[in-house]
């Protein structure tokens, strides 16, 4: 099914492209990034190494039909009780599938092929992509409020009210380079990597401050977001606006800057796609080995990639004045 357990392999391209991101982010801030320990520092601290097939945090696949390829990750419970309605199976059929879910998936796809198995698991809001489907492009920025002189980071307030990796990793860059960062998550919901090692969770959460916040009374976290320089939010874009916490809301102050990660951005249907690091970067075409024999690049590289880039567009933000609403996604 996969090669032999093996380091980790990352494109040259890919690591030059890293080290030109944290060039330009030391040239802005003062402040040396370790481009190699970014993308490789999650799979250092857990000892994890290459899977070929198998991703490197094991919960995603890279599978083939029909000519192509596709990879889908099941790392939630939620996402694993929805694969007996991804492959139709029923009754005790479903059972077995529910208890061991990979073989029945990994048949669907040879079965229909990655095209008509991607878009049935994104119907049900599972995280999945066909290899190369999507195109590279540059964040996209709008206007929203007035703009304002730059001013130093070590005076800027970061809300981060991102999860998992590639936000969190933005906010710690910001951290490190003097802004105060508040990291907000909701006792019902909190960043997802509470439920795995707390050694990466410190990672990407080290000098950030913590506010638990209240999302069915959420007028102090509004109170939080209009006195903030950056927002940091990783959210679905109709997500927070359901709930008065938008970036159209009124009050932010002038030159406010909303970063918004996506998965696979905010255009029509997208908007709705779910994605993490590795099944991102299979979407985006960021894999190793051949055309008949993909695998997996670095460790859920899509993350650390996004959050470098993510902090650089911040700095770059700045410099405009702010007062923008700046999206990234993950498989772009």
């Amino acid at each position: 099914m996969s090669p032999a357990n093996g380091p980790l392999r990352i494109p040259a391209a890919v690591l030059a492209s890293a080290h030109a991101t944290a060039r330009d982010f030391a040239a802005a801030t003062g402040v040396d990034v370790d481009a190699e320990q970014l993308l490789g520092g999650r799979a250092v601290l857990l000892g994890l190494r290459s899977h070929g097939r198998v991703s490197a945090g094991g919960a995603t696949r890279l599978m083939p039909g029909g000519g192509g390829w596709c990879a889908m990750t099941l790392s939630r419970p939620d996402d694993v009780d929805a694969v007996p309605a991804l492959v139709e199976a029923d009754g005790p059929e479903a059972d077995e599938v529910a208890a061991d879910p990979w073989p029945a998936v990994e048949h669907r796809v040879r079965d229909v092929g990655p095209e008509a198995f991607v878009e049935r698991a994104r119907l049900l809001g599972l995280p999945a992509g066909v290899l190369g489907e999507t195109t590279a492009e540059v964040p996209r920025v709008r206007r929203q409020g007035g703009r304002r002189a730059p001013a130093a980071l070590a005076g800027l307030l970061v809300v981060d009210m991102s999860s998992m990796w590639a936000g969190p990793l933005c906010g710690r860059l910001l951290a490190d380079a003097g802004a105060t960062v508040v990291k907000v998550e909701s006792r019902a919901r909190p960043d997802g990597t509470r439920a795995g090692p707390t050694e990466f969770l410190d990672w990407m959460n080290a000098g950030k401050l913590s506010y638990e916040a209240d999302f069915t009374h959420p007028g102090g976290l509004r109170r939080l977001l209009a006195a903030a320089d950056v927002v940091l939010e990783s959210s679905r874009p109709a997500a927070l606006e359901r709930r008065g916490l938008g970036p159209s809301e009124p009050g932010a102050r002038d030159g406010r800057i909303w970063l918004r990660i996506t998965g696979h951005g905010t255009v029509g249907d997208r908007a709705d796609w779910v994605a993490f690091g590795d099944d991102a970067a299979v979407s985006g075409g960021l894999v190793v080995g051949t055309t008949d024999a993909p695998r997996f690049c670095g460790d859920a590289i899509a993350d650390p990639l996004t959050g470098m880039q993510a902090a650089l567009a911040v700095l770059e933000s700045r410099t405009r004045g702010g007062g923008e609403i700046v999206e990234l996604s993950m498989a772009a």
